[in-house]
């Protein structure tokens, strides 16, 4: 969806992603590079009619650097490897897509303001940073999809 903000367009899109909890969990990483667990793990996705994490994507040319991030209305930081690396893969997606079709407006460029609220106790066990993750990567900006002619 795109609004326009002072003859400038905002562009936003949102999604929820379930919660899931481990029942047996990985105890540390045999390649932390390739994301290796050191053994297998066992975990049960809940249904996202009772606990979920919402996320909305903005993004504008008329926004500042850097991207920012509200987790529960409270700023986070967005600096660390894990976060860098998924907007770094995102945006390279979306390149890739503007790349192709030269009439799609240049998203991956424009700075994020990403919100996510979860509907149950941050770190409580759930594994909210994973949900907060599967949302954030199946929410359309900054990828939309193709428009349907």
């Amino acid at each position: 969806m795109a609004i326009t903000m002072n003859e400038k367009k905002v562009y936003r899109a949102s999604t929820t992603a379930p919660v899931n909890i481990a029942v047996i969990k990985y105890w540390g990483k045999r390649d932390a590079t390739l994301n290796l667990p050191t053994n297998s793990s066992l975990s049960v996705t809940l249904s996202q009619s009772d606990l979920r994490t919402h996320t909305t994507a903005t993004c504008s040319p008329n926004y500042s650097p850097p991207d920012t991030l509200l987790l529960n209305a409270t700023p986070q930081p967005l600096s660390d490897a894990r976060s860098q690396a998924c907007l770094t893969a995102l945006r390279s997606l979306r390149a890739s897509l503007e790349h192709a079709n030269p009439t799609l407006p240049p998203l991956s460029t424009y700075p994020l303001r990403l919100s996510s609220s979860n509907n149950f106790p941050t770190a409580a066990g759930l594994a909210s940073s994973a949900a907060g993750f599967a949302a954030l990567t199946s929410t359309p900006c900054p990828i939309p999809p193709p428009s349907s002619p």
